[in-house]
């Protein structure tokens, strides 16, 4: 399974970055068809090879105009990408971040490479909420320009992911940019970095600390449609399932954790007792490897 996973990642991220016409054309940006829409994972709007949009981006520049469009008249909120990321978290949750988001694969091939491997502080995981409530909703919303526009601050001056797929790519692309780079680059540029060295030493720093789209997906904890379910009956708490988790959650101890990232694991590779299973919308849909049901005797 964890094959079919990882080959659902990488084709998902060849659909999402699939126009290589700038290479022929030179246009810096797809602008066709496919970019009204928001891609699930965390994929920059600003890549060359992007097809579709950034749901954190529009979402910016979604509260970043109101305040422009209440002061001309025009009264009105444009729901389409609430809505589809309300959708698509009611429907996967995290499950997004651990199958379809290009970001979260690179950082997965970053840490299978050799290195003494940490562990990340659990207290930080809340981090990615003060992100997405800061950076992607109030600052946008509440600190505009002379004209009442906002500015998208968590892509202008955070998202490593923008600075990977989008920043460096097109100063390679148009030298003239280069003239422009400046302390604000600069300084993405030392968080895309260290995000990338974090990586190899622990695993999905950026999903687990930092994330704004995460944290999104993370509040559907509770209500969404495919999860993973925890059969106590047969759970032994031998915490089998501890290590192999890649969002450090302990899926016996806290079986609707908003980390879980639905990869699997835990079911897959580690408890032998058929504990874990995956449900959709209530209905179980498959399960691990089942051994003999544990005597009494052996329960912690």
């Amino acid at each position: 399974m964890e094959t079919i996973r990882k080959w659902v990642q990488v084709i998902f991220t060849l659909l999402s970055n699939g126009s290589w016409n700038f290479l022929v054309t030179g246009a810096p940006l797809y602008q066709g068809p496919l970019k009204v829409l928001c891609a699930p994972g965390l994929n920059c709007y600003s890549c060359p090879a992007a097809t579709t949009s950034c749901a954190l981006g529009s979402l910016q520049q979604l509260l970043g105009s109101l305040r422009f469009s209440l002061d001309s008249g025009q009264y009105y909120f444009g729901l389409y990408v609430v809505g589809g990321m309300g959708v698509l978290g009611a429907m996967f949750g995290r499950l997004i971040c651990g199958w379809l988001c290009p970001f979260g694969l690179f950082q997965e091939l970053l840490h299978k490479i050799p290195s003494r491997k940490f562990g990340v502080p659990r207290g930080l995981r809340y981090l990615k909420y003060g992100f997405l409530a800061f950076f992607v909703i109030l600052l946008p919303l509440l600190v505009v320009d002379e004209f009442g526009a906002g500015s998208p601050w968590f892509c202008k001056y955070i998202c490593p992911a923008g600075t990977l797929e989008a920043g460096i790519p097109l100063l390679l692309l148009q030298p003239g940019l280069r003239q422009s780079v400046g302390l604000l680059f600069l300084n993405k540029l030392f968080i895309m970095l260290a995000f990338i060295v974090w990586s190899i030493y622990a695993s999905r720093p950026f999903c687990r600390t930092s994330c704004p789209l995460g944290a999104f997906y993370a509040l559907f904890k509770n209500a969404r449609l495919v999860k993973l379910r925890l059969d106590a009956s047969r759970c032994t708490n031998c915490k089998a399932c501890h290590p192999v988790c890649p969002m450090g959650v302990k899926f016996n101890e806290s079986p609707d954790d908003g980390e879980c990232i639905t990869c699997l694991a835990c079911m897959n590779q580690a408890c032998k007792f058929g504990a874990i299973s995956l449900e959709v919308g209530g209905v179980p849909v498959g399960g691990g490897v089942v051994a003999p049901a544990p005597a009494a005797a052996g329960r912690e």
